[in-house]
């Protein structure tokens, strides 16, 4: 590492180009990396409902599929239209009544079966389906949507699943350069506040600059991300790598007074730092890491990104921010301030002289925080995740309340079965609590018409490749209880009349959705505490210090999310699991650099109390740094961003963010005091041997 450090410190010049060649092949890699804008895509592919879709996709080509509803317009301008939308580029079918009967046939004269499909209640709306040639999220569905969307009207709207994902990477491609910018400049004020030079921010944003750039290229060998990671990374980059920075700038101002020359101050402050840097950034990591657990494999997206964002981080820092720090290092000095963060004395000596209220507030907060964090309510369909206002979203409402179709059960089935034991299941299935209309080939040739009268697509629609389909439609909403008992009610149905047939479809997906995550929040939890719980152990060689440590954290996540719900809060089903992980792995950095100086200064010989304080001090201010420029960064996109789940999970990271701090400052503070013998009973060499080998005498503990 010494010979590595002098390099990188008497050759800054030719470092930074490297860095700067570096950022060409990464801009390459994040415009090729492909963003997935569909969450129930990430379900394991064993499921019955995900293996529904790779039917409906390969063999009936309904996967995506679109709903388009016209308002008071005439039958012949609705046929003008639908034939329209059949011009349209990698649209494969279009179906409407005039695929069934003639449009000059009055409404009130078609038969049952057609009209509740096709048509309102009130009859003065009318439905088009439309299928496409390719899977939702492919570049060729969405740009037969904003095809369709230029042919429309304004009586017309469209929905589906494809729409909502193409109005989500619509809102997601506008708006992250806005929030992005916002959040920077947020933390760069935050910053010039904190720090003693207004220099000094913009070159460590520089630097951690390069790093998030690295990562979000390198993420083309992952093939595609999520939306969601896509939105949230460089933002949680950014907020939780910055300590790092700020460690290595503080030793090497330390460095400068022993050195004589700068570079080798440089040298020396990287050698100093890039052990407490790795340390420090292993809880991190392993906090994402454990989201890699997950049986929805959007956990895995999420934390292998931020992983790696963590790792490039830290590399960043010990490589290219030094390079910079030398180049710029007399601009810095030109523009030297006093910080403004606050001085902590008088609250620390508030909180010893109180350390046994407050001991006890620490443990008693549990209680509550723990059943109202328990009790919160979460939300799992996409309709949620974004502004009501949402084009798309609009008209999912008017497809609600106009063709009473709250959600679309697709029900895939043998096509040998006999017809009249199809002809049972469907009357059981039209039988069901909540089933509004259904789309099956018997239901037309049962109504009357000629199964030569049927339609090539409409015959498309309802079998293929040995297979039949059904499209079920359901008054319920998907994600809801009632749909969850209508779902299951469904499956033993098909099931009796065809053990291999499968159900599928936005409701069907949302069930097994609820299912797996509840298993995963306790899963990667679990794993998230224990990974950090033993890293802390071997990193203190003590018992007791991961207990208090990471007990600390747990208080600060309870708190959170109890938050939520006293002010009757319903956020998204992924962010219970990303924070109770990332805040963890985030913020017990503040638990450990409090500690670990609490350490040091009882080596040095001080008294418990002196010890505290001295610690306490000293490690506030840099709590309260890293806490506010976390803060900074989420809280400016939770201001800017209109994707409701985004937004909330930065609207939690960043009030995290501030009560991590408040527990670590105000609760730990003391906590750590007052058990400090059974740390020492606990904990291998707490005191230090060095100290008992230079038979120094520590300074009696005031007894009050």
């Amino acid at each position: 590492m010494k010979k590595i450090s002098k390099f990188i410190a008497y050759h800054p010049k030719l470092i930074v180009i490297i860095a700067v060649l570096l950022l060409i092949p990464s801009a390459i890699g994040y415009f090729s990396t492909f963003v997935n804008y569909d969450i129930l895509s990430y379900l394991p592919t064993e499921l019955d409902s995900v293996q529904g879709e790779i039917v409906l996709d390969k063999t009936f080509n309904s996967a995506a599929m679109s709903f388009v509803i016209v308002e008071d317009t005439e039958p012949k301008d609705v046929l003008a239209l639908k034939e329209k939308i059949a011009t349209v580029e990698n649209v494969t079918n279009v179906i409407w009544v005039s695929d069934i009967a003639d449009i000059s046939i009055p409404v009130e004269a078609l038969p049952d079966v057609i009209k509740n499909i096709f048509y309102s209640e009130d009859e003065k709306s009318t439905l088009i389906l439309v299928q496409y040639k390719y899977e939702a999220m492919s570049d060729e569905t969405m740009e037969a949507i904003s095809e369709i969307k230029d042919i429309m009207n304004e009586h017309c709207f469209i929905s589906g699943m494809s729409v909502i994902m193409k109005d989500i990477r619509d809102l997601t491609e506008s708006q992250t350069p806005i929030y992005v910018t916002i959040a920077v400049v947020l933390a760069l004020i935050v910053m010039g506040f904190c720090m003693e030079s207004w220099v000094q921010p913009l070159v460590l944003l520089l630097a951690l600059s390069f790093a998030i750039v690295y990562n979000m290229g390198t993420n083309v060998f992952f093939g595609q991300i999520s939306y969601i990671t896509q939105c949230i990374a460089a933002i949680l980059q950014l907020g939780v790598t910055m300590d790092y920075s700020v460690f290595l700038i503080d030793r090497f101002e330390e460095e400068k007074h022993r050195c004589a020359d700068k570079r080798d101050a440089m040298a020396s402050a990287i050698q100093g730092a890039f052990v407490s840097l790795s340390g420090s950034s292993l809880t991190t990591i392993f906090g994402f890491l454990a989201l890699c657990f997950m049986s929805l494999s959007l956990g895995k997206d999420i934390g292998l990104v931020m992983a790696k964002g963590v790792l490039l981080g830290v590399v960043t820092v010990a490589i290219v921010l030094p390079a910079l720090v030398l180049q710029l290092d007399g601009v810095i000095h030109k523009y030297r301030h006093r910080s403004f963060i606050p001085k902590f004395d008088k609250l620390n000596s508030f909180t010893i002289k109180r350390r046994k209220i407050i001991t006890a507030l620490f443990i008693l907060l549990f209680i509550p925080a723990y059943l109202m964090q328990s009790n919160i309510s979460t939300y799992y369909s996409m309709d949620k995740m974004l502004p009501a206002e949402l084009s798309s979203i609009s008209s999912l409402t008017q497809l609600k309340e106009n063709f009473n179709m709250a959600t679309s059960h697709f029900v895939i089935v043998d096509d040998s079965i006999e017809a009249s034991q199809l002809v049972k299941m469907e009357d059981e299935i039209e039988d069901l609590d909540g089933i509004t209309t259904m789309v099956a080939y018997n239901s037309f040739v049962g109504s009357g018409i000629p199964d030569s009268m049927i339609p090539d697509s409409l015959k498309a629609l309802a079998k293929a490749g040995g297979k039949q389909m059904l499209l079920v439609n359901s008054s319920y909403t998907s994600a809801t209880d009632e749909c969850n008992a209508q779902l299951d009610k469904l499956n033993s149905i098909v099931k009796k009349y065809d053990p291999s047939g499968l159900v599928t479809g936005e409701g069907a997906l949302y069930k097994d959705l609820i299912k797996i995550t509840d298993h995963d929040f306790k899963l990667t939890s679990i794993l998230s505490i224990a990974s950090i719980f033993i890293l802390i152990a071997i990193i203190f060689k003590s018992v007791s210090i991961p207990v208090v440590l990471v007990l600390s954290i747990e208080l600060a996540i309870f708190i959170n999310e109890a938050l939520c719900y006293l002010t009757g809060t319903t956020i998204s089903f992924i962010a219970p699991t990303i924070i109770s992980c990332v805040q963890l792995g985030a913020t017990v950095d503040y638990a450990i650099l409090l500690t670990t100086r609490y350490r040091e200064e009882i080596r040095l010989g001080k008294s418990r109390k002196d010890a505290i304080l001295s610690a306490a001090n000293a490690s506030d201010r840099s709590i309260f740094q890293s806490a506010m420029v976390f803060f900074a960064a989420t809280f400016g996109v939770y201001l800017t961003c209109d994707i409701n789940i985004v937004k909330e999970i930065c609207s939690l990271l960043a009030r995290g963010s501030l009560i991590s701090a408040g527990v670590i400052v105000f609760m730990l503070t003391p906590v750590l005091y007052t058990i400090t013998g059974i740390i020492e009973k606990t904990t291998y060499d707490f005191k230090g041997l060095k100290l008992k080998n230079k038979n120094i005498t520590p300074v009696k503990e005031d007894a009050k």
